[in-house]
């Protein structure tokens, strides 16, 4: 009896190792020869530990990809919060916004505002791909896109833009000033649109002016949102320690 209870024991520690070490795989770059752009793009994807191919998993799909892909950010929280259990598990796309070719030509300002063909490659081939070759839910109501600074403008845009394949849009610090006073009119003019909402600032030189009158306007027109301040300012020690919050508020495990 002895031996048996310290044979299980045994056994439970050896599974919580495994448990804590369980990592998620991250591809090499896969490249996509956009039509609608008339340019090519590259993404890479995570994917949980333990996915199997009859598996159903909501996705995040994140722009300025390669930014949160820089040690210590998006992947080690995404492998804690999933081993945790505090998050279900997760695809995440992480787009590159630079040239494949020329990794020192960066598109996003052209990509960022509003960009009918940048929203159109999403829909029509970026998705469609994902789609296609991982095991995702493929339903608006289980998709993400996230962005910080410029890409969080144009997480924003996509809240106008492609409601219809995102139910979900995460913001931090979406910059700047004016184009915030902007997307703040449109959100204003528009009806309420079916998507719930993640949306961060810093209080040190971080639009938190605009930011919280973006935020009073959400509010006001019923959104589901979930609005976080941080004491520093445009920078990843702001926007670091708030990725487990956005992935929480839209990934919650299963009851």
């Amino acid at each position: 009896m002895h031996k048996l209870l310290l044979f299980i024991i045994f056994v439970a520690e050896v599974s919580c190792l495994d448990i804590a070490k369980a990592k998620g795989n991250l591809s090499e770059n896969i490249r996509i020869e956009s039509k609608i752009l008339n340019y090519p793009l590259q993404y890479r994807v995570y994917t949980p530990a333990g996915m199997k191919q009859s598996d159903k998993l909501p996705t995040i799909y994140v722009t300025d990809g390669q930014w949160y892909l820089d040690p210590g950010k998006m992947l080690s929280v995404l492998d804690r919060e999933i081993t945790n259990g505090t998050i279900a598990p997760v695809i995440a796309v992480f787009v590159d916004n630079r040239n494949p070719d020329n990794l020192e030509q960066n598109r996003r300002n052209e990509q960022f505002f509003c960009n009918e063909k940048y929203v159109d490659f999403y829909k029509k081939e970026l998705l469609p791909t994902i789609d296609a070759s991982y095991p995702t839910a493929n339903t608006r109501e289980s998709r993400v896109i996230q962005g910080v600074s410029f890409g969080g403008l144009n997480a924003a845009c996509f809240g106008l833009m492609a409601h219809e394949v995102f139910a979900g849009i995460s913001m931090h610090s979406p910059a700047n000033s004016k184009y915030l006073k902007d997307m703040r009119a449109r959100y204003q003019k528009a009806e309420k649109l079916p998507i719930k909402i993640f949306l961060s600032f810093g209080k040190k030189r971080d639009n938190s002016v605009e930011g919280r009158k973006f935020r009073d306007l959400l509010i006001s027109k019923g959104y589901q949102l979930d609005f976080k301040e941080s004491k520093f300012g445009h920078e990843w020690k702001n926007w670091r320690p708030l990725l487990d919050d956005s992935l929480q508020w839209f990934f919650p495990p299963s009851p």
